[in-house]
């Protein structure tokens, strides 16, 4: 039997296309870094309250996305800020005015921005908690504005590339016996970047879009300074080399992290950010132009006969078929674990740690003191966040979907696991995937996998879903998307 030779398939394709999207897209951008002084801890083993500085500013991003006809307008408004929860979200909401607009709120979660919440606001730093969640208000509402004043009629194309920054970080400390959150050399992570490039009627680039999932936790306990992370320093490149905002969203980062993290070191950030800035431009480099195919235009006799393909526009029908648009919202209910600790068990933990802490510290055994404050930071956001959680037995898991001709886009609340990324990936080839977690209030907190469970893994031990929820949310997100592929 002579052996098969891969390139002489019987029916080679004479065209190939990149996924693209024929719709309206506006986006504006602003700062919104808070004030220097402002609280600022957000890892339980930080030594410091306040923000001593700023290393690079923080921005809000809004980008109003809709169909050709401009029937479903959604509002996206993207924060440089680690977790908001119901109230933190009503307040920098509240003062939108898009009547009809869906609007979903996703933020990078930078460690670094803090953690601005309501329930900080007696801890040094946080009497200025309420005054600038006012601020971003005002500002996120004026570039609600803008945005819309700016949508216009566009084509997106999309592509993908690689990324080695992300890792998986369920690392197994063998001497110690117990897991911990850190770089785990022995799984292969997701590393896949999504990069989505958006032109005018007349192919001018409006703004980029870069999808990928990391935690940024490159700067942890250590650093001091108020920062965007590793997301800063890849906009800068994106942005330097197309003279257009570039928008990031953060995928399904529940166990992936930076490979080089929790670090005090700003540099550091910067460095993971440019890496995956230069991956985002390579896969920028290599976009087809808009409302175009690559076509297979025969041989050309030559020093060799050589295979000739050039782009041509696309034919009408194609175009008007990348115009489809479905857009879904709801909320998918998924079972709480059974083992939740009542809420006056944890309320008991915390006093006892907290009294633990002043103890330690009154002893001037600060090691000891460091370490209660650690376990108290714990559950102090346990607690803040239990306290939050909808009645019943079921969490209301909310979830935004748009089928925008060969995309989908899927918004998801909390911290979900990359498994559900790579999963729709799997089920839906012919469409590009872009998948935003930490849409809405944090309240759910991690998703992982069912075989996560039993580990001891901090993202399991915090999880409020029962083991199997995460499949269960993909199972039902899968099937919504199948409905609006087909409608």
């Amino acid at each position: 039997m002579s052996p098969v030779d891969p390139t002489r398939p019987d029916a080679p394709p004479r065209t190939q296309q990149q996924p693209q999207s024929r719709c309206r897209f506006g986006i504006a951008t602003g700062d919104i870094t808070p004030p220097v002084g402002i609280y600022h801890r957000m890892g339980g083993a930080a030594r410091h309250d306040r923000a001593a500085g700023v290393h690079r500013p923080l921005r809000a991003t809004v980008v109003c996305f809709a169909d050709v006809a401009d029937t479903q307008r959604q509002l996206i408004v993207a924060l440089d800020h680690c977790i908001l929860g119901e109230a933190e979200l009503a307040r920098v909401k509240g003062r939108i005015d898009a009547p009809g607009a869906a609007v979903t709120v996703v933020c990078s979660h930078t460690h670094a921005a803090g953690l601005l919440s309501l329930d900080r606001i007696d801890m040094p730093g946080g009497e200025l908690i309420p005054d600038y969640l006012d601020l971003i208000a005002v500002q996120v509402a004026a570039l609600a504005v803008e945005a819309q004043q700016r949508a216009q009629s566009t084509t997106i194309v999309y592509g993908t590339g690689r990324c080695a920054l992300a890792a998986n970080r369920d690392y197994y400390d063998a001497a110690g016996e117990r897991y911990v959150c850190g770089y785990n050399p022995a799984v292969t992570a997701d590393d896949l970047v999504t990069v989505a490039r958006v032109s005018d009627g007349g192919g001018g680039l409006l703004a980029t879009v870069v999808n990928y999932a990391c935690h940024p936790t490159t700067l942890a306990a250590d650093n001091e300074l108020i920062s965007p992370d590793y997301p800063g320093a890849m906009r800068e490149m994106v942005e330097a080399a197309t003279a257009a905002p570039c928008l990031f969203l953060q995928g399904a980062s529940g166990d992936l992290g930076p490979r080089d993290g929790f670090s005090g070191d700003v540099e550091v950030a910067d460095r993971n950010g440019r890496q995956l800035g230069h991956a985002a431009l390579a896969v920028l480099a290599g976009l087809d132009p808009p409302g175009s195919r690559f076509v297979y235009r025969g041989p050309l006799e030559s020093g060799a006969a050589l295979g000739i393909w050039r782009h041509e526009p696309l034919p009408e029908a194609e175009r008007g078929r990348l115009g489809h648009w479905r857009f879904w919202r709801g909320s998918i209910d998924l079972p709480y674990r059974g083992d939740l600790a009542p809420i006056e068990e944890i309320a008991a933990d915390l006093a006892r740690l907290e009294q633990g802490e002043a103890v330690a510290h009154d002893a001037g055994d600060e090691t000891a003191a460091g370490r209660h404050r650690a376990m108290a930071e714990r559950r102090r956001r346990e607690l803040a966040r239990r306290r939050t959680l909808p009645p019943g037995d079921v969490f209301p898991w909310q979830v935004a979907i748009t089928v925008s001709g060969d995309a989908v886009w899927v918004f998801v609340q909390g911290e979900p696991y990359n498994a559900l990324q790579v999963e729709l990936r799997r089920r839906f080839p012919r469409h590009c995937l872009v998948v935003a977690a930490l849409a809405g209030a944090w309240s759910v907190g991690y998703l992982p996998t069912e075989c996560s469970y039993g580990r001891d893994l901090y993202q399991q031990n915090i999880a409020v879903v029962a083991p199997g929820a995460l499949e269960q949310g993909i199972e039902a997100i899968a099937e919504k998307i199948s409905s609006l592929i087909d409608d």
